[in-house]
């Protein structure tokens, strides 16, 4: 019998920047790991308590920066939930522009996911491709809002500005190509044998388990439990159209990848309906006091980001600025798991499992 000394590694910091963000320290048997201690980070930027000093149009743009690469969604669940507070009506040509840049963000953060997974398991080409198409979406947020990363589109009421002439029509043509290359990266990586091997049976858990760490997103569908917001709960103008929600039934890496797969096939299913059905003409903000009192009370918002359920929390005593606010961030939640999963398997699993969870440091550590 061979006898090995405990080592302590840190892995990471998980991001490029490597100033104090998300890291695990494992303890290590040889290969495999005996215990893991995922470090939150040191990079707070403190939202939650700055929103109290911010009116609530301030506060949008700090919801930009808790996930860069699906910011849409991070401004729409803090205006939703103002404006369930304050009971506005949103008009229908708003809603259109919210959920189609909503859609466009969630296909442009998986295509991020895809791309930066298959780097970290050793392809190089997809990570290429995948940012090459994306690139086609940043154009389009750019063109709308004058801004490739943080957006700062939704406003309380509605959006900042309509879309330009001729803009539609490139969100439609974008749908069939996008089609298409969704099915060269399924021939190119989804059947490929080393690709399996690393993924098939690799951080699996049951639905008992998922519910129990309180996941969401893909990470809870791949166990066979069927919820999603956008179907579940409605908001925005989903309940007007015809998708599907990808289960999984085996709760592995493998489900999860499928499963988002699916998910950036039934986005553009959505985009093509709401690009049929966009009002030509229409109001692009709803009746909106100057100055934005939320009456006093507290509500809590949610909707289907690409990582789950994203929440939005808020107490109000009828003053211009929230009294407390709070964010529900899915990757904060989700990585609750991560211990569980590693425990037992090999450092070549843990890229694989971090990677198919789908984190993104800046809602782990804000």
């Amino acid at each position: 019998m061979i006898r090995t000394e405990e080592l302590l590694l840190n892995v990471g910091p998980q991001h490029p920047s490597t100033h104090g963000v998300f890291r695990i320290v494992v303890k290590l048997d040889g290969e495999i790991i005996t215990h893991a201690d995922p470090v939150m980070g040191y990079l707070h930027r403190g939202t939650e308590k700055l929103a109290e000093n911010l009116s609530y149009t301030q506060i949008i743009p700090y919801t930009d920066r808790m996930d860069y690469v699906s910011a849409m969604t991070n401004n729409y669940v803090l205006v939703h939930a103002v404006e369930k507070l304050m009971g506005l009506e949103i008009p229908e040509k708003a809603d259109f522009l919210r959920l189609i840049v909503m859609e466009l963000q969630r296909v442009a953060s998986h295509l991020v996911w895809w791309g930066t997974y298959l780097l970290d398991i050793g392809a190089m080409s997809p990570f290429l491709f995948a940012f090459r198409d994306r690139e086609i979406i940043i154009d389009l947020f750019n063109e709308l809002c004058g801004a490739r990363l943080t957006y700062n589109y939704m406003r309380v009421g509605g959006v900042k500005w309509d879309a330009p002439e001729g803009w539609i029509e490139k969100v439609r043509k974008f749908i069939p190509y996008m089609r298409e290359k969704l099915i060269e990266y399924g021939n190119l990586v989804s059947g490929n044998e080393i690709f399996l091997a690393r993924i098939k049976g690799v951080g699996k858990y049951d639905a008992e388990t998922a519910i129990a760490y309180g996941l969401s997103g893909a990470n809870l569908r791949c166990t066979g439990i069927n919820w999603d917001i956008r179907k579940d709960q409605p908001y925005c103008l989903y309940d007007r159209f015809e998708f599907d929600v990808p289960v999984g039934t085996k709760g592995d890496c493998y489900d999860r990848y499928l499963l988002r797969f699916e998910e950036m096939r039934q986005s553009l299913r959505i985009l093509e309906q709401a690009v049929e059905q966009f009002p030509a003409e229409g109001e692009i903000m709803g009746k909106v006091p100057r100055v934005l009192r939320a009456p006093e009370g507290e509500v809590y918002a949610r909707i289907e980001s690409p990582r789950g359920e994203i929440g939005c929390y808020i107490v109000s005593r009828g003053k211009d600025k929230p009294y407390r606010l709070k964010f529900r961030r899915p990757s904060f939640v989700n990585l609750q798991i991560l211990p569980k999963l590693l425990v037992g398997e090999t450092m070549t699993n843990l890229i694989t499992i971090l990677g198919g969870i789908d984190i993104v440091v800046g809602e782990v550590d804000c």
